[in-house]
């Protein structure tokens, strides 16, 4: 999460100054506002979302599930064994397989293809064979509402900062084996709610699956224009993880850069706890994120003369935030893809005689992570807007409701563009 399993591919500084850069950034995101206000017809914007297409069956047949489910449980073992095992060349594959494999890598397939958690799930298969043989069958309370998932991604990831657990297999595995009882314990009591609402992992996938153009319908797989289900409904309790969401993919980044290593450095020379520092960071940005929102929503309501309550226009433009986060998320583990793309490479040029490759940032890594936070950043106005023009019937009153949210997104596109375009730094942890 943090930062984890990254390798040492990070960005140099632009060759133009970063204030011009940043300041580009943000100024496309108002000019691509600008144009997508002149699509006022809403037949022309239902029609760009609409398009779908049917996939082979076969993918989702019941004897590829099950081979799929069982691989996983396979891998989760893999995981397990090799961290805790002695062989110093084993551990350190299953540290990569979990940090650049999966968290960087795996990640990636689910907003760029199609979450395939659901089925790859390792603790969900594990917990649906022990329900078979003990029935508990108890219903989520209603007062937990989102709150355990987002405690539980905040916590995971201040976790990954604080402690060397991105380097300790030891660590590691003792991290894993007490999530696995957890989760599993949930499954087993709550079922599948259980994974729906309170699993941070399961939730954060869903979530960035929505982005993704593959998705599963009651018809089959379908194949859709990416980012079409992000206009689709709303669910309780969604604008709350989605912010956290965010927040977390931002402040992996913030914490690798020089300037957060003197904070916490300084902070930490007069003898404040580095872990405590990391988690008022991580709780008051949080908030603040949180409160810039519900802000925007309510000056959207507002600047919208509407009926349509706050909480409503919250409900419905959150999800116009995912493929944001998606961007920042990419450009931040694109170098830890790369560094193992690079290491396989080596590693085949190796078995075949050939010389080994030094690994080396490619001419257009840095290119390429800027433009994953526009791309993101130009499909999450085109959400907004087609979201803004399926819950207000006025076509003036659409296009001033996104002023807030448009002006949200640009100050998102500047940080995150701040942050990409300094140097990485390994942030500093406690234990």
């Amino acid at each position: 999460m943090a930062a984890t399993g990254s390798v040492d591919l990070s960005s140099e500084p632009a060759p133009v100054p970063r204030w011009l850069v940043v300041s580009t950034g943000g100024g496309v995101i108002g000019a691509s506002f600008l144009i997508t206000s002149f699509v006022t017809d809403r037949e022309t914007i239902r029609s760009v979302t609409a398009p779908q297409w049917s996939v082979p069956a076969w993918l989702l047949s019941p004897p590829v599930g099950s081979a799929i489910r069982l691989s996983s449980v396979v891998v989760l073992g893999v995981v397990v064994g090799g961290t805790v095992g002695t062989s110093s060349a084993i551990s350190a594959f299953a540290l990569l397989l979990v940090w650049s494999g999966w968290w960087a890598g795996y990640t990636m397939s689910v907003y760029l293809v199609g979450n395939t958690w659901p089925t790859l799930n390792p603790w969900r298969t594990i917990a649906s064979v022990i329900a078979g043989w003990v029935s508990v069958d108890r219903s989520l309370p209603n007062w937990l509402d989102v709150w355990p998932s987002v405690g539980g991604l905040l916590g995971l990831v201040w976790l990954t900062m604080v402690t060397p657990l991105r380097t300790s297999p030891r660590l590691l595995a003792v991290v894993t084996v007490a999530y696995s009882l957890f989760t599993v314990a949930g499954g087993v009591v709550y079922g599948a709610p259980w994974f729906r609402h309170v699993d941070p992992i399961s939730r954060l996938f869903r979530a960035y699956g929505r982005v993704a153009p593959f998705r599963r319908t009651s018809s089959g797989l379908t194949l859709t224009v990416p980012g079409s289900e992000l206009t689709e409904g709303e669910a309780r309790g969604e604008p709350t993880f989605i912010i956290a969401v965010l927040w977390v993919t931002t402040y992996d980044g913030l914490v690798s850069t020089p300037l957060w290593r003197e904070l916490v450095e300084t902070i930490g020379a007069v003898g404040v706890p580095v872990a405590m520092v990391y988690a008022l960071g991580m709780g008051g940005g949080f908030g603040a994120f949180l409160l810039a929102y519900r802000t925007g929503t309510q000056h959207a309501r507002r600047i919208g003369r509407t009926y349509i309550t706050a909480q409503t226009i919250e409900l419905r433009f959150a999800r116009s935030l995912l493929p944001i986060a998606a961007s920042y998320h990419f450009a931040h583990y694109l170098g830890s893809v790369l560094g193992v793309v690079a290491l396989l490479t080596g590693i085949l040029s190796q078995l075949f005689g050939g010389p080994i490759p030094v690994p080396s940032r490619p001419s257009w890594f840095g290119h390429a992570q800027l433009l994953s936070i526009l791309c993101g950043h130009l499909l999450a106005v085109w959400v907004a807007h087609t979201t803004a023009f399926d819950l207000f019937t006025g076509r003036f009153q659409s296009i001033r409701s996104q002023y807030p949210f448009i002006l949200m997104m640009i100050a998102y596109t500047m940080i995150g563009m701040w942050i990409v375009l300094h140097p990485s730094a390994q942030p500093p942890f406690v234990l």
